[in-house]
């Protein structure tokens, strides 16, 4: 009876058999996380148009290539942290498919060498448009989305994974949009890409302060193990609150683009969402928050792309 999902390389749990090949496959995505990969292209695509250097073919390569990176990133995460032993029965989150008995380890691993294979081939052109400069950003990002969890010295398991994330999908990820397009570097293009790195770390922190105390039982030492619970709230809250404010920093910098500023709105949501973090302490109760910090995300490169363009 579950002959044909073992031969597809899919695992049969003690629950019974697995759901759906799309179902599978779509939860390993993470669905949810990928905004954190589609927000700053959006946000290097508006600037890039603002600047009359608009690349339909280059924007819509640079959106796939950081879709498919972000993807491979997640399913070699579902991989190493079954193997490493921080995705347990005891988990809060939601569902990962290793864990579940889903998916093999093996073919999660070349799952993940064939996501990773598309991403070079979407970023084939942009290397043949930008050169060098887009290769070291494309090798970059996916050598840091496999070392986020592989390894003796993981990025996740230092707590070193929120400053390559603030990194890697603000300022990188903005400016590489834009530079595919424009074939040229502002450096206002680069500080607005720190609005959504921020909000992206700010998706990492609930994840992690949800999982503290799974993480510290399999020795992965993210902020919130290292320093707090505490800690990791403040920090959101620092990330969402300075976010909305970039683009206010960027008008009285550089002037031009009155309209931008008008992000700083989106406090009215960011704020609350901070309280409610310091306030909830049962750790399933975060996972409708990780999902509205990723929406706020969403929200906010759509609030600040529209403005930069008026």
């Amino acid at each position: 009876m579950h002959e044909p999902a073992a031969n597809m390389g899919l695992a049969v749990s003690e629950a019974g058999p697995p759901p759906s090949v799309f179902r599978i496959w779509w939860t390993a995505a993470r669905p949810k996380t990928l905004w954190a990969a589609v927000a700053p292209v959006l946000v290097g695509v508006a600037m890039a148009a603002a600047d009359g250097a608009l690349h339909v073919p280059a924007a819509f390569c640079a959106l796939l290539g950081a879709i498919l990176i972000q993807v491979g990133t997640n399913l070699y995460n579902d991989y190493a942290d079954f193997e490493k032993g921080a995705d347990t029965s005891e988990r809060k989150g939601p569902l990962r498919v290793t864990q579940a008995g889903w998916v093999t380890p093996r073919t999660m691993r070349r799952a993940t060498v064939i996501v990773f294979g598309l991403a070079v081939l979407a970023g084939a052109y942009l290397i043949w448009r930008g050169g060098w400069p887009v290769l070291l950003i494309g090798v970059s990002s996916i050598l840091f989305g496999v070392l986020y969890t592989a390894g003796r010295y993981a990025l996740a398991y230092l707590g070193l994974a929120d400053l390559f994330v603030l990194i890697f999908f603000g300022p990188v990820a903005v400016a590489g949009t834009y530079y595919v397009q424009a074939l040229a570097l502002r450096p206002e293009v680069v500080v607005a890409g720190l609005a959504p790195g921020l909000l992206s770390v700010a998706i990492l922190l609930v994840n992690n302060i949800r999982d503290v105390e799974e993480d510290r039982k399999a020795g992965k030492r993210t902020l919130p193990v290292r320093f707090g619970r505490s800690f990791g709230v403040g920090l959101y809250a620092v990330c969402v609150g300075v976010a909305p404010l970039v683009p206010v920093g960027l008008y009285l910098w550089m002037g031009g683009h009155p309209w931008a500023p008008v992000t700083v709105a989106l406090e009215a949501l960011a704020l609350p969402m901070a309280v409610r973090l310091h306030r909830t302490r049962e750790p399933a109760a975060l996972n409708a928050l990780l999902g509205e910090t990723a929406r706020l995300l969403l929200l906010y490169s759509l609030v600040f792309s529209v403005g930069w363009l008026l």
